[in-house]
């Protein structure tokens, strides 16, 4: 009972839309309406400016990890039970039921789990990404990159526990999913790069 009850404390966590609130709180706007439609800390970052969009992407990492450390404690390190708290925190920041199922991409919330499960591989990735974001200018395809390749990064790296290698295949693969938009715009020519003109 505690192992589910960890769980749905998992997607609780990730649900809470720390993006919309703290533009709501900022602004008295929806960031939803702004922008991309995006509640995550790019989106924030554009249409708010840099440092409500830190901070939205330090809050978002923040749960992700604080998801996945609960359910170390609560089961005393279960590797199965973790790597199905690190999918549920990203399924509630992806689909909160706060906003009725309306979230965001959930990368920063895949990083915050994986920072706490696989710390290693996910510090490379992160090289990675801020190595793409550099020489592309777009975080949508820095963020497909670095999920695509996570799970090797994983077994090259670490060689997890079985759990934690198909999490990582099915957070990645979640994370590539809901950038297809993106992926579309790209192809198209169409994406917005990195930019904060936008806001001083």
């Amino acid at each position: 009972m505690i192992p589910l009850l960890t769980l749905a404390a998992a997607y609780l966590i990730g649900g809470i839309p720390f993006g919309y609130v703290l533009v709501r709180w900022r602004t008295g706007e929806d960031v939803r309406t702004q922008g991309s439609g995006n509640i995550g800390a790019t989106n924030v970052a554009r249409t708010t400016g840099k440092a409500l969009g830190i901070l939205t992407l330090l809050l978002d990492i923040g749960k992700g990890a604080l998801a996945v450390w609960l359910t170390d404690w609560a089961t005393g390190g279960d590797s199965l039970w973790m790597s199905l708290a690190a999918l549920a925190v990203i399924l509630g920041h992806a689909f909160p039921v706060f906003l009725k199922f309306q979230g965001g991409k959930a990368v920063a919330s895949f990083v915050g789990a994986f920072l706490y499960l696989t710390p290693g591989p996910l510090g490379a990735i992160v090289i990675l990404f801020v190595a793409v974001l550099g020489v592309t200018k777009y975080v949508s395809l820095a963020s497909m990159i670095g999920a695509l390749l996570f799970p090797l990064a994983c077994w090259l790296l670490v060689q997890p526990p079985l759990p934690v290698l198909v999490a990582a295949i099915v957070g990645g693969a979640f994370i590539i999913w809901r950038h297809r938009a993106n992926w579309e715009r790209l192809r198209a020519g169409r994406e917005n790069a990195l930019s904060f003109a936008k806001r001083a």
